[in-house]
Parts: structure tokens; C-alpha cells; sequence
């Protein structure tokens, strides 16, 4: 599935995953490849990707936490997050 998170400034990451796991409002979800339609809040916590290979811009990488190679967070206070048609969409502040 495809991952797109933005940001107020720009596109923090866009880009093939397998997984990304969300602080949403009523808990930590996680989404898999063709999930179901949903659009949801989120909280302050961490925006968790999981993928083969991930590839962030230098001009963002200081706002990401490697967590391994196939594995990287972002923190976040608050967003929206929309999936739909195999595509994520973040909406991250």
C-alpha cells in the first residue's frame, strides 16, 4: 500500500509500506495492506512504518526515529488519517 504523510510545512514521506501503526484517539491501530475504508483522529504519539525498504528525504530524516532498517517512527501531537483504495493518507501536525 502506499503511505503519504504530510505536514503543515510539506510531505514528510511518500512511499511503498507494509504496515503503519497510528495513535488514534481511542487507541494505537494499525493498518495492513488492503485494509477496509476508514478515516479516523489521532493523538499525540508515534507514527510507526513498516517496510522492506524505506527512503526519507534528508531534510526530513531529523524528524523521523530509526528504529531498524525496515522500521522508522514519527512523532506526531495530533491528525487525521484517511485509507482508502489501498492508499494511506496522513494529515500530521
Amino acid at each position: 500500500m502506499i503511505l503519504e504523510i504530510v505536514s503543515p510545512e510539506a510531505t514528510l514521506f511518500k512511499g511503498e509500506v507494509t504496515s503503519v501503526a497510528l495513535p488514534g484517539v481511542n487507541g494505537e491501530f494499525q493498518i495492513l495492506n488492503n485494509h477496509a475504508p476508514i478515516v479516523s483522529l489521532l493523538t499525540k504519539g508515534n507514527v510507526k512504518i513498516n517496510a522492506p525498504k524505506i527512503t526519507i528525504e534528508k531534510e526530513f530524516i531529523s524528524k523521523f526515529n530509526k528504529v531498524n532498517e525496515q522500521t522508522f517512527w514519527l512523532p506526531i501531537n495530533s491528525g487525521t488519517i484517511e485509507m482508502n483504495e489501498n492508499k494511506v493518507i496522513v494529515l500530521a501536525d
